[in-house]
Formats: C-alpha cells, sequence, structure tokens
C-alpha cells in the first residue's frame, strides 16, 4: 500500500516500532483544533480525559468523532497502520477501529509515568516541542533525557537493550503495540508547551491474537 508518507522502522528490543513523518497540513490542522478546543471553557470541560490516563500534566483531552474524520486523522492512523502492521506481521488488517485519541499538553516539570495503554495498538506523535528542554543539574551525564519518550521493554541482557529513548520532534508519530510500556520525562527551564498526540484501536482479532 503506497501512501506517500515517510515511513522508518526499528527493533530496538521486541515489537517492531515504526516512525511516521506526518504531513504539515495535518500537523497544522490538529494544532489550530486544539488552540480552538483549549480557548473554549465549555468545549474543554466536555472533552477533559485526564482522570482516564495515567498523566501528571496539565491537560489531556479527547478528539471529538467529527474532527478525526473530516480532518483526515482517522485517515492517517489507518493507513500508517494498516503499513507497519504488514512490515511486522506480514499480514494485512481489515479493521481498525479508532477507540480514543487525545491530545496531552506537558509542561515545565510535568510527566508521565510509566504506563501501558488499551486495545491492540497505539501510538504517539508530536504537535509542539519546547526549544529548551533544560539541562540535568550534573552536567557530566551521557543522555539528558529532559522531555523525553522512553519505551521499555523486559530487561537489559547481553545484546539485548530495555529501553529506547524518542527525542520528540514536531511531525513525528511513532506506533507501537498497546502493552509496550513507556514514560515521558519532565522538561525544565523553558515556559513553552510540549504538545503530543495519542490513540488506542483494535484491529482483527485473529491478527492479534497469535495463540489462537
Amino acid at each position: 500500500m503506497s501512501t506517500g508518507l515517510d515511513f522508518k522502522f526499528t527493533r530496538p528490543f521486541g515489537p517492531m516500532i515504526a516512525k511516521v513523518s506526518m504531513p504539515i497540513e495535518l500537523v497544522d490542522k490538529l494544532n489550530i483544533y486544539v488552540d480552538k478546543i483549549v480557548s473554549n471553557k465549555k468545549k474543554i470541560k466536555e472533552l477533559d480525559h485526564g482522570s482516564k490516563l495515567a498523566g501528571n500534566v496539565q491537560q489531556e483531552f479527547k478528539l471529538e468523532k467529527e474532527f478525526i474524520t473530516t480532518s483526515g486523522w482517522g485517515t492517517f492512523l489507518t493507513n500508517c497502520a494498516d503499513v507497519w502492521l504488514q512490515k511486522a506481521a506480514n499480514k494485512k488488517i481489515t479493521k481498525f477501529q479508532l477507540l480514543s485519541s487525545w491530545i496531552v499538553r506537558q509542561y515545565q516539570n510535568d510527566y508521565n509515568p510509566i504506563h501501558t495503554h488499551g486495545g491492540h495498538v497505539s501510538g504517539v506523535g508530536y504537535l509542539k516541542v519546547p526549544k529548551i528542554l533544560g539541562e540535568y543539574s550534573q552536567k557530566n551525564k551521557k543522555i539528558n533525557k529532559n522531555g523525553l519518550l522512553s519505551l521499555v521493554h523486559g530487561s537489559k541482557m547481553f545484546l539485548s537493550e530495555s529501553t529506547f529513548n524518542i527525542e520528540p520532534k514536531v511531525g513525528d508519530f511513532y506506533f507501537f503495540p498497546h502493552y509496550l510500556m513507556h514514560t515521558v520525562y519532565p522538561f525544565s527551564d523553558s515556559d513553552e508547551e510540549r504538545r503530543s498526540i495519542s490513540f488506542n484501536a483494535n484491529i482483527d482479532a485473529d491478527i492479534y491474537n497469535v495463540y489462537s
């Protein structure tokens, strides 16, 4: 299936992770929509999703179904999941049931503790990223994880890593199985917003259930 999108695939540990470059037009649509919802106190209250999610962040809210359809967001997720799963499992899905998609607005010192998602497949992408994520108190650390997404699988062993750290960049979107543990570290020294978008979805049961 040709989508005209730029895909990259990696296996940092067990499951294959797909990275896709979101069209800038779609990023712009999503940001305009988010800004509009945020400015509407009634609407933001109706769509609040924070109580259902793990994050210790300023704001989390669901996307409206109509917007998901008219914006092309649902089509983007469906098409990309199809390409990813054909590559990872050598099987073509016939079902992509979007359970929910939501926005996470993270600011300085906010964080997302380690957690998993529902459904069968999931993912996260970036709509806004602060120019500065801050430094560690000890400047000699090899990796500065401020503001990074860390995917976690199993335990570190010989020839097998257990974490895969992702630096957020506007337009990057990552697909992964729902069970993959992940966390987002806090950042500092910036008043800017780190804005991400996520989803959960179900696919064909016979493809997902490898023990059937």
